[in-house]
């Protein structure tokens, strides 16, 4: 093996390692999750030496510019204050969704007139229109990180494929009996996840166009799903109360995740995808061991339906959204509730994670540098 670059992870903290390894140039990550300014340097190097082979005498000192890098990024204090910046009229019918790119330079809004269309952020203007649907736009999604492409999951039955740089479409992809209500791409942008009001989830070839297999094994909606960072793994929640964990490359069920009384709202993989947790109409939240498919906590505390759930960066927190008004912000290590957030008059349906606390967006950025030969 022989290394070729470093690349910085911001959020989360991380390095990316670029090998070659007969022939082929492949990536690996040196998650650190635990980084502080306070952190020792010299220590952690060594540390990361004695566990990777691939950082050698030769890039220690490349290693330690990037780690102080991440230390003055974390350090920082952000006191910038959100404001309203733009109102944008996008649609001649209520919005179904909206999604960023990886950068937040565009943006995508799905609708019940059937159409998603791709805007600009900074300037609000409309780039393209993406019509073609026969019925509500619900779900969408860019492939991020690449964010060249975009998915829509219709009413209609149908997921399109579409190119977010020319707003073409490039395949219409059949087979689902029912509507589809989420999608989701993984990390490598080579298939598409879709769940269906048919019971099932389907996962679909980016590069061909054609099904690549039929997850079957809910016996009713799915309405959620995630990959793990890996892309080998993708989980779906389903209004059966349960959650299923399958491997992607043969489509086999790996864990069925069973105990919730209600339906589940929502499923999702912690940073490092050790942990699944998963929201649920039973006014509860559970967190499951991956390797074991065993929960490990119930998270109590909500009066109502718990309707989202997201980890932090470092997955070391938990946060709820409910029906009853509230959030609220779970340790994952001691699964105790740290803090109740109050002030919504209705109901909270989403909840999402921004840099190092819970927001709407999670930023991630990339600074590289060449190894020596």
């Amino acid at each position: 093996m022989r290394l070729k670059r470093l690349h910085i992870r911001y959020y989360p903290p991380g390095i990316f390692l670029d090998y070659e390894k007969g022939g082929e140039l492949r990536t690996k990550s040196i998650d650190l999750l635990d980084l502080t300014p306070e952190t020792d340097v010299n220590e952690l190097v060594s540390n990361i030496r004695a566990a990777e082979p691939l950082i050698t005498s030769s890039c220690v000192e490349q290693v330690k510019i990037l780690i102080h890098k991440l230390q003055d990024k974390i350090g920082q204090k952000d006191d910038r204050m959100f404001y309203s910046f733009r109102v944008l009229h996008a649609h001649i019918l209520p919005l179904t969704n909206v999604a960023f790119n990886k950068s937040g330079s565009r943006f995508i809004t799905g609708s019940y007139d059937r159409t998603c269309k791709i805007w600009d952020t900074a300037s609000g203007e409309e780039l393209y229109t993406l019509q073609g649907h026969k019925n509500v736009v619900y779900a969408i999604a860019f492939n991020n990180p690449y964010g060249d492409k975009v998915a829509t999951g219709s009413f209609d039955k149908t997921c399109k494929l579409w190119s977010a740089e020319t707003g073409k479409c490039f395949y219409t992809f059949r087979g689902h009996m029912a509507e589809i209500v989420c999608l989701a791409f993984n990390p490598q942008s080579t298939f598409v996840a879709t769940g269906s009001m048919d019971t099932t989830a389907k996962l679909w070839d980016v590069e061909s166009g054609e099904e690549a297999c039929t997850l079957a094994g809910h016996f009713a909606e799915v309405i959620s799903l995630a990959f793990n960072t890996t892309g080998d793994r993708l989980v779906t929640g389903s209004f059966d109360h349960s959650a299923i964990l399958w491997d992607v490359p043969s489509g086999r069920k790996v864990y069925i995740l069973a105990g919730h009384r209600g339906e589940i709202s929502c499923v999702q993989f912690n940073w490092d995808c050790s942990l699944i947790a998963t929201a649920s109409l039973d006014k509860t939240c559970k967190v499951w061991d991956v390797d074991s498919g065993q929960c490990l906590a119930t998270l109590l505390g909500h009066s109502d339906e718990i309707l989202d759930v997201c980890f932090n960066y470092s997955g070391q927190l938990i946060a709820t959204a409910s029906a009853d008004g509230t959030s609220r912000v779970y340790s994952a290590e001691t699964f105790q509730c740290l803090c109740k957030l109050e002030g919504h008059k209705e109901e909270i349906s989403k909840v999402r994670k921004w840099q190092r606390r819970f927001f709407n967006l999670l930023y991630q950025s990339y600074v590289s540098l060449k190894c020596p030969l």
